[in-house]
């Protein structure tokens, strides 16, 4: 007597299996753009910077994750070796707003992800492509603080409340 099992399969939409990778490529940019500013900081000795940046840098780590688990789900090949060109700041102000125009473009990106998701009535990815979303939205919205507080109390004085006194 022979056995024959039937595997069930998800196969995703090729369109949407694509814009996946994409939003990949940019987390994957993202990690290394803020992990090089992070790093950048600590140099300084910004170490508040240093470690809120790097946080961020995490928060790209968790999304890169979880776009490879839903396109390995769809039965998909991640694209890990895909980089667009990063934006390394040469001063903090110049890292904070490349940092937060790559933001608002993710923002964009996920939206159109969400459309297209909801077009082919894929919730699971919808709703996997609005955390991202919100999280990225936290992004643009601590960048934002970021750059007021620098155009109110001046570059020195936001600097001067990046340090963190340590003792040797």
């Amino acid at each position: 007597m022979e056995l024959t099992y039937k595997v069930k399969t998800m196969k995703g939409n090729k369109d949407l299996i694509s814009t996946l990778n994409s939003l990949l490529a940019d987390e994957l940019t993202a990690i290394n753009q803020y992990m090089v500013h992070s790093e950048m900081c600590e140099n300084w000795g910004y170490a508040k910077l240093h470690m809120a940046i790097r946080k961020q840098a995490m928060d790209e780590m968790h999304h890169a994750e979880w776009l490879i688990e839903r396109i390995l789900f769809f039965e998909g090949a991640p694209t890990v070796s895909k980089l667009n060109p990063m934006k390394i700041g040469k001063t903090v102000l110049e890292m904070i707003s490349n940092d937060n125009g790559d933001e608002l473009d993710a923002i964009h990106a996920y939206n159109r992800a969400i459309k297209l998701a909801r077009e082919i009535d894929d919730q699971g990815s919808v709703d996997l492509l609005t955390k991202i979303l919100k999280m990225e939205e936290g992004h643009v919205d601590w960048a934002e603080i970021q750059r007021a507080q620098i155009s109110q109390m001046g570059i020195e004085n936001y600097l001067v409340n990046q340090t963190e006194v340590i003792a040797g």
